[in-house]
């Protein structure tokens, strides 16, 4: 019997209900798959028997990859790093369509990374189906003006659409979590603001977000060294608070702070 390993964040999805639900989102047939943190390969087997047309999974944990080898053999590619560590620009040639039920204690940092890490001109994936805990889920799909409303909801809407799936109970995992998680789809944007280094979008919303029930007066001069100029251009008004402006506003701010 394996045992989950509470250092790695493991939660292994039991229920084969999720599961097809999970693989009905969209048609794998003939697609190049990528599968973070397959763990004891209950999706991975599903995914399987879509037959796609290649499947590369990263686990970190040897003793899963050791299973997962004895189990599908050639059928998978398994690269045993940490996720983290893996630049996946160089996977694969083709685009991959990536499932994860990804770690609590590491998701929004692999999801700021892949945001991070896209390259603009040449995209390694065309589809991110990721389970986050609930409550990071509601930060990733929130919009401006609600309490969610953040740092991660802003740089994920960045060059990203995304759209909620659906809930999935803590009795669907072994050992069971203490929190409900949430199935996420991400497509990548055709269009959005280039930025020449995304860390400025994400230095923007730190400042602006550190008081984020005060006026963005302050972090805004931090900024721009107390230059009203690009307020004025992007009609900011300068005594609302930082989840009153939307996401393109922050993208712009991101822009015209790159020019300086």
């Amino acid at each position: 019997m394996i045992r989950a390993k509470k250092s790695l964040g493991q939660n292994f999805l039991i229920d084969s209900n999720i599961i097809n639900k999970i693989l009905d989102i969209i048609d794998i047939k003939n697609r190049n798959i990528l599968e973070i943190g397959p763990g004891t390969g209950n999706l991975t087997s599903k995914i399987l028997d879509k037959a796609p047309k290649k499947m590369i999974v990263i686990e970190k944990d040897k003793n899963l990859v050791k299973i997962l080898r004895d189990v599908y053999g050639s059928k998978i590619s398994i690269i045993n790093k940490d996720v983290l560590t893996v630049n996946e620009n160089f996977l694969e040639k083709e685009k991959l369509t990536v499932f994860g039920n990804l770690p609590y204690n590491i998701s929004t940092e692999i999801l700021c990374k892949w945001i991070t890490n896209i390259d603009d001109n040449d995209l390694w994936f065309d589809y991110l189906i990721l389970m986050f805990q609930k409550e990071v889920a509601d930060r990733i799909v929130s919009k401006f003006n609600t309490k969610n409303y953040g740092r991660l909801s802003i740089l994920s809407n960045w060059k990203l659409n995304i759209k909620k799936i659906f809930d999935v109970k803590p009795s669907c995992f072994s050992p069971r979590p203490k929190v409900d998680s949430t199935v996420l789809l991400f497509q990548p944007k055709k269009n959005f603001i280039k930025l020449d280094n995304p860390k400025n979008l994400e230095k923007v919303t730190k400042i602006f977000f550190m008081h984020r029930r005060k006026m963005i007066k302050k972090p805004y001069n931090f900024l721009f060294n107390g230059d009203t100029k690009v307020a004025e251009k992007l009609r900011i008004k300068l005594d609302l608070r930082p989840q009153n402006l939307n996401f393109d506003t922050y993208f712009k701010l991101a822009n015209e702070y790159e020019k300086l």
